[in-house]
């Protein structure tokens, strides 16, 4: 029986491993069935075929008359504008043309086709720029080459190694043709370590020898920015924004790959490229202001990445997230892309990298100017929906940084002369609000003449915004000077990311423009618009800022509104308005008082002129004349009416036409106390609310109503004698209180 029972064992341990081997060869058939399919499909391939051609051909091979390579590169060629090449498509055929292995006459040709389906591999571009250094390529094929490159910039898997030879790719600089095109690679490339003061006069050099071309100042522009002790030469504050567009030759290619893609491809080329329409180039639709999707510039397959540790921005979901990695963040590919998310706006915000900021200004002026400034304004319901979204969200990072970016300033400098002041027009106005403080020499000319012709044309309420909008603009200039604002307040920088230095006294130049600006315009539009109290209500928020700029903000400057603003608000038929210009009296005496007592003690360098003294107690005398003492139209005051034609006008005693009982504003307000006081009197007296206590009391009533404005400004300015002036002037007429 164990003799049986082994042998049936051994039998069936023998059949067990029979079906094994049986069952392992079929596998490996089936496997080896499988790659020989895969390798007769691809080696079937036309183009996997006509790769393998281009990169098998040995130099010096015939080009002309050569059929099979006429074939081959129609039908790369053929893929490539379809649906774009992949990536090692894209290293076979760059490095065919740049290595000339069949001359220069497939070269160029070879480079106009070349469209990314996905990305563009490094080592291509590495070894393609190699090929320059040969120096055996045309100058005019070297151009498109870099144009080729500066377009598919954004679509280069990662960017190390370019950087690695930075110095080859100066050395191209001094080529008089080729010199815009390396100014604006470099200019992609720098870093801070990449600034050297070799390559600096060396640049300096170049622009003596060919003048201030913009593609040099730019690129120095960045040079300082990183390292302002090598550059001392001085820039203009203001450029003609970003580099020329170089993408004409592959923008149709670009723009039908991508849609044929369905977005697959994510790059900035996708902001900006779109196809023109031919019967009228001048009228885009906003088609590509869609903010592109978060993509590292590092892959996180790449050796790079590899290498050191790397956290894609596009993998940050929460905010504990953001401070785990705050060292090893890598910023994104296409700047534009940080608009959309809040966590990489906190990094931005966090790392305060000029070189990022530089890149998301030359992304956001390109396509303000490229959408708005250079189309029509009839599009449709949709692309206006896509332009309004693309505006806030503009608007919304400019409020989370605290400040405005110089690529949006520029953009609004020239929209404002082609503006029709309705088309977004809270957006355009809250982006006007955000740019930083503007020189005195040039503000008439950037801001107040678009503006005026706009103004003085247009609707209350578009005047109403205007107003609100210089309102905002002046609040957050004042904001920027109390913070910062150097100790010895002599000297202040006014924003971070921006060369512009001003001194404390440009800076109150700057000021007083605006605030004056804004007087003429009020005093104007108050005119057209009969004193309108709504217009009347956003001037008074002006000058509520305007009349607290030193105890509030800091800045030793007191303005007094124009008489075409005091007199209106005076004499306003709404309570609100004359209470508002009591509260405003009361805020610039204040400051005036404290700015004459610091003065005083400390002996500072700034000095209230005693123009506004004068111009305050005159506004203070004639308020309290009006108001309090019931003397209107006398001889000697501001306002003088003939008294004939006050006999003419049958008003009953008219110098008490405009105090606290018979103004127009509270006359209902009177009346009311009146009734509440002598509730059974038939005769309506109002002089007898001035006789005894009734007078306290109807003061009491008023203040009771929520006229607080007008009771700082009567506690504060008037007493039962005298008027209290500044700067050692006093009322003479007497008061009644």
């Amino acid at each position: 029986m164990a003799k049986a029972s082994n042998l049936t064992r051994t039998e069936l341990d023998s059949s067990f491993e029979s079906n094994l081997s049986v069952s392992s060869r079929t596998s490996n058939r089936s496997l080896r069935v499988a790659e020989k399919e895969r390798r007769k499909n691809q080696t079937g391939d036309p183009f996997v075929l006509a790769l393998k051609y281009f990169s098998e051909v040995e130099a010096g091979t015939q080009c002309f008359g050569n059929d099979v390579l006429e074939r081959n590169l129609v039908l790369v060629e053929r893929v490539g504008l379809s649906r774009g090449l992949p990536p090692e498509a894209i290293s076979v055929m760059l490095d065919y043309a740049m290595s000339l292995r069949m001359g220069g006459v497939t070269c160029v040709r070879v480079l106009k086709f070349l469209i990314p389906a996905t990305v563009v591999p490094q080592e291509a571009v590495v070894q393609a720029v190699a090929w320059l250094c040969v120096g055996k390529i045309a100058i005019s094929t070297q151009v498109i080459f870099l144009r080729w490159v500066l377009t598919v910039f954004d679509m280069i898997d990662s960017k190390d190694h370019l950087r690695a030879i930075y110095g080859f790719i100066f050395s191209f600089v001094t080529e008089e043709n080729l010199s815009p095109y390396i100014c604006h690679l470099l200019y992609l490339l720098t870093r801070r370590e990449s600034v050297r003061p070799f390559r600096v006069r060396k640049l300096l050099d170049l622009q003596t020898k060919m003048g201030r071309q913009p593609f040099l100042l730019h690129l120095l522009s960045l040079y300082k920015v990183f390292c302002p002790e090598l550059v001392t030469l001085a820039l203009p504050s203001r450029m003609r924004s970003g580099f020329k567009n170089h993408n004409s030759t592959w923008k149709a290619a670009l723009s039908a790959v991508q849609k044929r893609n369905n977005g697959q491809v994510s790059s900035d080329i996708s902001l900006t490229l779109g196809l023109k329409d031919k019967t009228n180039s001048r009228k885009r639709k906003f088609h590509h202001l869609e903010l592109p999707s978060l993509s590292s510039s590092v892959q996180s397959n790449s050796s790079s990445s590899r290498s050191r540790k790397v956290f894609p921005l596009e993998q940050l979901h929460s905010f504990p997230q953001l401070l785990d990695n705050l060292h090893c963040i890598e910023l994104p590919s296409q700047m534009g892309s940080l608009l959309g998310s809040s966590l990489a706006l906190c990094y931005l915000d966090y790392v305060q990298d000029d070189s990022a900021f530089l890149r998301l200004n030359f992304w956001l002026g390109h396509a303000l100017h490229e959408e708005f400034l250079f189309c029509s304004g009839d599009g449709g319901s949709g692309s206006s929906s896509e332009a309004l979204h693309f505006l806030n969200r503009l608007l919304s990072t400019q409020h989370f940084l605290q400040e405005g970016f110089s690529s949006t300033e520029g953009f609004l400098y020239k929209f404002l002369n082609v503006w029709d002041g309705s088309l977004l027009r809270p957006q355009i106005l809250g982006l006007l609000s955000d740019i930083p403080v503007v020189p005195s020499s040039c503000i008439s000319q950037l801001l107040f003449e678009p503006l005026m012709q706009l103004f003085f044309t247009s609707t209350l309420f578009f005047k109403c915004s205007v107003i609100d909008c210089l309102n905002n603009m002046l609040l957050k200039w004042l904001t920027w000077h109390s913070v910062y604002a150097l100790e010895d307040g002599l000297d202040i920088s006014l924003n971070s990311h921006t060369p512009m230095n001003m001194t404390l006294s440009g800076f109150m130049d700057s000021v007083m423009e605006l605030v004056r600006f804004v007087g003429r315009l009020a005093t104007v539009g108050l005119q057209l618009e009969g004193c309108h109290s709504l217009l009347l209500s956003f001037i008074l928020d002006f000058y509520e800022t305007v009349c607290d700029m030193f105890l509030k903000y800091g800045l030793p400057l007191v303005v007094m509104p124009p008489v075409g603003v005091f007199y209106p608000a005076l004499f306003a038929t709404d309570p609100v308005s004359v209470d508002r210009l009591g509260y405003i009296m009361y805020r610039y005496k204040k400051n005036l008082t404290s700015a004459k007592c610091q003065q005083q003690e400390t002996k500072q360098a700034f000095h209230i002129s005693r123009q506004t003294y004068k111009e305050f107690n005159h506004y203070l005398l004639f308020m309290v004349s009006c108001l309090w003492n019931s003397k209107m139209f006398l001889p000697g005051m501001a306002i003088e009416v003939d008294q004939e034609l006050l006999a003419l006008s049958k008003v009953p005693e008219p110098r008490t036409s405009f105090d606290l009982i018979h103004h127009p504003a509270f006359l209902g307000y009177a009346l009311d106390f009146h009734h509440k006081c002598w509730p059974e009197r038939k005769d309506m007296d109002l002089n007898s609310i001035k006789a005894g206590k009734q007078w306290d009391w109807y003061l009491e009533f008023l203040f009771s109503q929520g006229f607080h404005g007008l009771q700082q400004f009567i506690q504060s300015s008037i007493n039962r004698r005298s008027v209290a002036g500044i700067n050692g002037q006093r009322g003479s007429q007497p008061t009644s209180r």
